[in-house]
């Protein structure tokens, strides 16, 4: 353990007089760190994608920058599931704050260092690195809502927090436009533009991100909420080791596994959608750059209201059962994507609806699932369980998303790569299915484990 991300000891409790005015304080504090903190890091993620057309003039292919932007997929999808395993027993505050400074280095690079477009091995390399770091962004921020917010709170919270991700994606694309009008159509301000705001909120997170309520005099969020899950014990106050988490709680955890399959194809759609819009909306739709870049925003943003609607649906209408509704919102999804591929060139309102619509939906079972497995565990456990589902979502769905389906549309055309994203969907709502039954056999073992013990 690298001594700076070490957790900040428990603290003397505070009176009982200051307990709640500082609960209140400290939680308004910490979710706007964490917001704008998981925001900024999505400043200087997708960054890449906007700058592809560029490079395709430039005579690479649609087959190589896929290959060096799953890059980012690969190095995510390993950095969460490992980096999650180090932030369970990290200061989020130091934890978030260097990862999103890293990852912004390394987009200065590639807005100030030609050699950084200049071959795919570079591109592959940094956007590697850059992937890494931004591994280190979820499983921060999920360590902290475990922590400061109970099960009974979390769909909502989560479902809000959860809109960073369009908050930040979707920013880029404005941003873009900005770096394109302010430094004379410079096409690498996609990368150095936003990298700057996201030194900016890493100073913020900085500020503004603490580690546990006991490390700030405070009792656990389950004494202080009078929420505990059915089988909480005392246990679950104490910081695990990696073999604890890995082996206990994480890799004999069948639910987990099923949903971590399931965002491997979400992510698939998430990224087969985004990555290439800007391409095929040139190509297919012959959109122009700015429309390509505010169809780029509109559909991060689009899943603001999508993602809160999708956790409210989760609590009240299904009262807290989280795969029914990712089964409706991927059923829309996959009806949205037909629209998306069959409409004909020509009727652009059509394409954007299509694409804000998918957008509205996609992001709902992306939040669904990373709840489900901060639910599925302890809470010194949660980022180790979300960085299993986001090691599936990134090495089997974006890594797809960008390498697989960018040779499949070199081979096969637009229409191979559509077919790959439509099977993605259907898989997708057979794996919430199977969840959905699987998810009251499993709590029901663990509750009569707790019971017995």
């Amino acid at each position: 353990m690298i001594h700076i991300f070490k957790p900040k000891a428990h603290i003397e409790r505070l009176g009982d007089d200051e307990i709640s005015s500082t609960y209140t304080r400290l939680r308004w504090q910490l979710f706007l760190g964490i917001f704008f903190g998981y925001a900024g890091y999505y400043l200087v993620r997708k960054n890449f994608s906007l700058a592809m057309p560029y490079l395709i003039e430039e005579g690479f292919t649609r087959g190589q920058l896929g290959v060096a932007l799953s890059a980012v997929s690969i190095a995510y999808g390993l950095s969460k599931f490992l980096m999650g395993s180090v932030s369970d027993r990290s200061n989020p505050r130091y934890f978030l704050t260097v990862g999103l400074v890293m990852s912004s280095l390394i987009m200065l690079c590639f807005g100030f260092m030609p050699w950084a477009t200049g071959s795919v091995t570079a591109m592959f390399i940094l956007l590697f690195l850059n992937g890494w770091f931004q591994g280190m962004g979820w499983p921060g921020c999920g360590r902290t809502m475990v922590h400061w917010w109970s099960k009974k709170e979390r769909g909502e919270i989560v479902s809000v927090w959860n809109v960073a991700h369009n908050v930040g994606g979707g920013l880029i694309g404005p941003l873009f436009l900005v770096g394109l009008w302010a430094f004379n159509d410079d096409w690498r301000s996609a990368f150095y533009v936003p990298a700057f705001a996201a030194l900016l909120v890493a100073f913020y997170i900085w500020l503004t991100v603490r580690d546990t309520p006991q490390s700030c005099g405070l009792p656990p969020i389950e004494e202080y909420k009078d929420d505990y899950p059915d089988d909480y014990s005392q246990e679950h106050e104490k910081e695990l080791s990696a073999k604890e988490i890995f082996f206990q709680f994480v890799f004999n955890n069948p639910v987990l596994w099923i949903i971590a399959v399931a965002n491997a194809f979400v992510y698939l759609i998430r990224y087969g959608v985004l990555d290439w819009a800007p391409v095929y909306l040139g190509e297919v739709k012959h959109f122009t750059v700015d429309k390509s870049s505010w169809a780029y925003f509109l559909y991060e943003w689009a899943g603001i209201p999508g993602t809160l609607l999708c956790g409210w649906i989760s609590d009240k209408l299904f009262k807290g059962k989280r795969a029914p509704a990712g089964i409706l919102f991927m059923v829309l999804v996959t009806l949205a994507v037909l629209v998306y591929w069959f409409n004909p060139p020509g009727q652009p309102t059509i394409d954007m609806l299509a694409l804000i619509t998918i957008g509205f939906l996609i992001y709902g079972p992306v939040m669904l699932i990373g709840l489900y497995a901060l639910e599925l565990v302890p809470k010194k456990a949660a980022g180790t369980a979300a960085g299993l589902t986001g090691l599936f979502g990134y090495l089997g769905g974006a890594v797809a998303a960008n390498a697989i389906l960018g040779y499949t549309v070199d081979h096969f055309g637009w229409d191979g790569g559509f077919m790959v994203l439509t099977s993605a969907c259907v898989i997708s709502i057979l794996c919430f299915i199977v969840a959905h039954f699987g998810e009251g056999k499993y709590r029901g073992e663990n509750s009569l484990k707790v019971k017995l013990s």
